[in-house]
């Protein structure tokens, strides 16, 4: 085949999956919740039901991922389990539980001239989701589109292709037996990564979103080449401050936590500010505490001072994502000095204030404009399972629309609605 011939028929493969999602989103936006919950429980039975099929279709993937070698850390994410098929199909239930997205009043009033007008939520229309390795995104992200009257288009990451495909199929024989058009969630059937380009830069007619879920190079990939609107984060420099009031001992825990209990995801901590005042107190504790979990710590002057065994930090790490066990700790002058550290090096996803003192966090919440900003809490709690969404397709940083955990709300517009008795306008 040749090359004008490939395109042709990759053209032909995208638009024709455009043109189902377009149809089927309309569709769907006219249903009743029941209807879509019951297409979620239909897929979750589904998934239970066809383990043995996921098991085996994920043991292709896995071969793969060995002879290509793939890390360890990879590995995990893309390996299924009895443990991790339940997981996925209760994933489903619980999204099936939250209320429904569609059709909130969101605000409503009356105008001196008796028209009524109330701002109500409506689906985003077609959602394409972009995403690596986790074969359970196919389930999540698909769950909170269905649920929020989205149809999507899915283009999973290559070396989960046959685990994806299995728990898909599983998804449209929930859609089939809840009567919802099969086409409401799609999987792109190829691993051609023209594909992907072809869905970001040709799309526009038929996609009104894209949602990248992955690496760094990937979301880059999508912010810079969609014709669409993006919903996502380019990289998650999440912070940990530590107040002069800090309890030692919770702020120890807290930026253990923070950084070690999952280093590879995007809420977890990758520099601790220490205030001046309590440095002595503070930072030979923490410090050390990460070092002996088997953290590599990166300190400034001040901070090599009080721990020898730390590592000199450079200009760099500032304003790096490690996504390791690998952390940067600087002492500042005061909360004012931590809030433009972090305005300055932050990627506008997820910091942390440890402080005894209210209004310490009071000042921190207003100060720093970051999605999300926690008080005497881990920063690894930035997840919408844990907000009580059911789950999230991602965070996203930006200002327009969606911010913070993606769940079944964020995924939705609104409309006004208008209503009259005879007015008209002099």
């Amino acid at each position: 085949m040749t090359d004008a011939s490939e395109k042709e028929s990759l053209r032909g493969l995208m638009d024709g999956i455009g043109v189902a999602a377009k149809a089927a989103g309309g569709e769907l936006a006219g249903t009743v919740v029941e209807i879509r919950n019951a297409a979620l429980q239909a897929a979750a039975a589904a998934i239970i039901a066809q383990r043995d099929e996921i098991r085996a279709a994920n043991n292709k993937d896995m071969d793969a991922a060995r002879s290509a070698n793939l890390s360890p850390a990879l590995l995990d994410r893309l390996a299924l389990d009895d443990e991790r098929i339940r997981s996925i199909a209760d994933g489903l239930l619980t999204i099936c539980g939250l209320p429904d997205a569609l059709g909130r009043v969101i605000a409503e009033w009356e105008r001196p001239n008796g028209l009524r007008i109330q701002r109500v939520s409506v689906p985003l229309g077609v959602i394409g989701i972009i995403y690596e390795s986790r074969p359970n995104v196919t389930a999540d992200a698909a769950a909170l589109c269905l649920k929020s009257g989205n149809a999507v288009i899915l283009r999973g990451g290559s070396e989960s292709f046959h685990s994806n495909q299995a728990i898909y199929h599983c998804l449209v024989a929930g859609l089939r037996k809840a009567g919802i058009n099969p086409h409401a969630i799609q999987l792109i059937p190829t691993t051609d990564r023209a594909a992907v380009g072809y869905l970001l830069s040709s799309m526009a007619e038929y996609i009104d979103v894209v949602v990248p879920r992955g690496g760094k190079s990937l979301i880059r990939r999508v912010q810079q080449e969609a014709r669409v609107p993006v919903i996502g984060h380019l990289e998650g420099i999440c912070h940990v401050y530590l107040h002069a009031s800090a309890d030692p001992k919770m702020a120890t825990e807290i930026t253990l936590n923070a950084k070690m209990r999952r280093t590879g995801v995007c809420g977890a901590a990758e520099t601790v500010l220490v205030d001046a005042e309590a440095a002595h107190r503070l930072v030979p504790l923490v410090c050390n505490a990460l070092i002996a979990a088997g953290c590599e710590v990166r300190g400034d002057e001040v901070v090599r001072q009080l721990v020898p065994t730390t590592v000199a930090a450079t200009d760099e790490d500032w304003s790096t994502e490690y996504l390791d066990a690998i952390i940067s700790v600087r002492v500042v002058a005061d909360l004012e000095a931590a809030a433009k550290h972090i305005s300055e090096f932050g990627s506008g996803h997820t910091e942390c204030i440890v402080a005894s003192s209210p209004e310490a966090a009071e000042q921190f919440f207003a100060k720093v404009d970051s999605a999300i900003l926690l008080h005497n809490a881990s920063t690894q709690f930035a997840d919408g399972g844990e907000f009580g969404m059911g789950a999230e397709i991602g965070i996203a940083t930006g200002r327009i629309h969606a911010r913070g955990p993606v769940g079944t709300e964020q995924l939705t517009s609104y409309k006004y609605i208008v209503r009259g008795s005879g007015q008209t306008r002099p």
